[in-house]
């Protein structure tokens, strides 16, 4: 299914994709910037999942950013959503065949670490994948990597360097942690997060987790961000909502972008 996928897509343009940039919860328009967009709809690709989140659009807009040949996924596949771990990694996978090195993942988290606030941009460090499973889990396909695959440097140390620099150039502050993945779709317990803070997790969410997986047994270069947009259960007292998410990932998200675009320049 996965070449399939990636033959047809091939059929409808005509260069090759450096870079590939998953959009998260509230963060679609930076699709928009892309120039001479091609657009391709999931809906469209033969045994291609369609993603049914809120505000994740369900298509790949191919063209140009800040002069690289990239892809924006606009909208990602959650395991909430009752895809299994192979559909969901399968645009990753898609990404490999079709050229891309370089992976930019994004993502509306949840603050566990108490000196974050709302609106806050965290470069991820490293992951917590909590789960249950493993995307990699089942025959392994030697033509993506190796049966198993080492973590240790999944998100590549360089590219969290250079995205550090484009930050202090843009005069903006960008923290750093570590990312904690659940299934969802509810959100955690005061108690969870607690617990989550304990192990050493700095922001939570539904995403991310796999697609890095995948990325790293394709070795691939990996980046990833997360966008504060509500601190977790418990942080403070008033109750969680996919509006307030959506809301700030709409008011934030345009500094993300342009962290993102600056970052894909100096690559």
């Amino acid at each position: 299914m996965v070449f399939k996928a990636a033959e047809f897509i091939k059929s409808k343009i005509d260069f090759e994709p450096e870079v590939g940039i998953v959009l998260g919860s509230g963060l679609n328009s930076l699709a928009d910037k892309i120039e001479n967009p091609v657009i391709i709809d999931y809906k469209d690709i033969p045994s291609f999942p369609v993603s049914t989140a809120p505000g994740h659009k369900g298509r790949f807009v191919f063209g140009v950013l800040s002069g690289k040949k990239v892809v924006c996924m606009q909208g990602r596949f959650h395991f909430y959503e009752g895809w299994e771990t192979k559909q969901i990694i399968m645009p990753i996978r898609v990404m490999k065949l079709l050229g891309v090195k370089t992976v930019i993942l994004t993502n509306a988290a949840g603050g566990i670490n108490l000196s974050f606030n709302v609106g806050d941009i965290m470069i991820i460090s490293d992951h917590i994948n909590l789960t249950g499973t493993n995307p990699l889990i089942g025959k392994n396909d030697e033509r993506f990597g190796e049966r198993f695959c080492d973590m240790s440097y999944t998100y590549t140390p360089s590219l969290i360097s250079l995205a550090e620099k484009s930050a202090q150039e843009l005069g903006m502050e960008l923290k750093k942690g570590v990312y904690l993945g659940l299934t969802g779709p509810s959100y955690e317990t005061p108690a969870e997060i607690r617990a989550f803070r304990t192990l050493g997790a700095d922001a939570v969410g539904m995403s991310t987790v796999f697609e890095a997986i995948a990325a790293s047994h394709c070795k691939m270069n990996i980046l990833a961000f997360s966008l504060i947009t509500n601190m977790a259960a418990g942080v403070l007292d008033r109750k969680l909502s996919e509006e307030e998410v959506l809301e700030i990932g709409a008011l934030k998200g345009e500094q993300m972008q342009i962290l993102i675009a600056k970052t894909v320049e100096r690559l």
